[in-house]
C-alpha cells in the first residue's frame, strides 16, 4: 500500500512538473504577440496611420510622401499606391490575376511572391452574396501552399475603393488572413497587384 501511494505521489508531482514546463503560449499572449510586431513593423517602415475618417474626408486616398496607411474597421492597414482604372469595379463572379508578394511580419521573412514571375500568376474568383463577399482560388501555387482555395479575407477588404489594375499594400492581422495565419496568430504583410481578367 506504500508503494502505491508513494507511486501516486511521485505522479502527481511529474504531471504538476510537466504542466510548470509548458511553453505553449495562450491565445491572448499569442495576440499580443502578433500586435506588438505590428506596431513594430509599423514604426520601423516609418508609416503614418491615418484614422477611416480621415481617408475618407481625403477622397479614400493614401499620401504616398507621408507613407500613409489608413486602418480600416476590419483591422487591416491599407495604402492605395494606385487606384486603377477608375469605373472599372469588380463585379461578382469576376476572376481577379494577382500579383503579390507576402512578408511574414512576427518571423521577418518573405514567405511567398510572385511579382516577377513572367507565367506564375495566381487567380481567384470574387464572389458576393446578399450578406458577404468571398473569394477562391482557382489556380496558383498560394492556396496549394497553404491547403486552401479560401482567398485570405483582408484581401478582399480593399475592392471598396480600388478598381481594375489597382496596386496596394496591406497589413493584415491573423484574423483577416489566411487558415494558416489564423491558427498560428501571425500578421503579414502584402504588396497586391490586382488585374480583373
Amino acid at each position: 500500500m506504500k508503494k502505491l501511494t508513494l507511486f501516486f505521489l511521485l505522479l502527481m508531482l511529474a504531471c504538476i512538473g510537466f504542466q510548470a514546463c509548458d511553453d505553449t503560449m495562450t491565445y491572448a499572449e499569442m495576440k499580443e504577440r502578433e500586435d506588438d510586431a505590428v506596431a513594430a513593423f509599423i514604426r520601423d517602415s516609418s508609416i503614418t496611420v491615418i484614422s477611416q475618417s480621415q481617408f475618407l474626408a481625403q477622397d479614400t486616398i493614401t499620401n504616398l510622401d507621408r507613407n500613409e496607411y489608413v486602418q480600416l474597421a476590419s483591422g487591416v492597414y491599407m495604402q492605395i499606391v494606385d487606384r486603377g482604372i477608375e469605373g472599372d469595379t469588380v463585379r461578382n463572379n469576376d476572376e481577379i490575376l494577382v500579383r503579390f508578394s507576402e512578408y511574414n511580419i512576427l518571423d521577418k521573412y518573405v514567405s511567398y511572391s510572385n511579382l516577377d514571375a513572367v507565367t506564375w500568376l495566381d487567380t481567384y474568383r470574387y464572389t458576393v452574396t446578399s450578406s458577404s463577399i468571398a473569394g477562391i482560388f482557382l489556380e496558383g501555387a498560394y492556396w496549394q501552399y497553404y491547403g486552401s482555395s479560401a482567398v485570405p479575407a483582408g484581401w478582399l477588404v480593399p475592392w471598396d475603393y480600388i478598381y481594375d489594375k489597382s496596386h496596394i499594400k496591406l497589413i493584415v492581422p491573423s484574423d483577416m488572413g489566411s487558415t494558416t495565419a489564423m491558427q498560428s496568430v501571425v500578421p503579414y504583410y502584402y504588396d497586391i497587384h490586382y488585374q480583373i481578367y
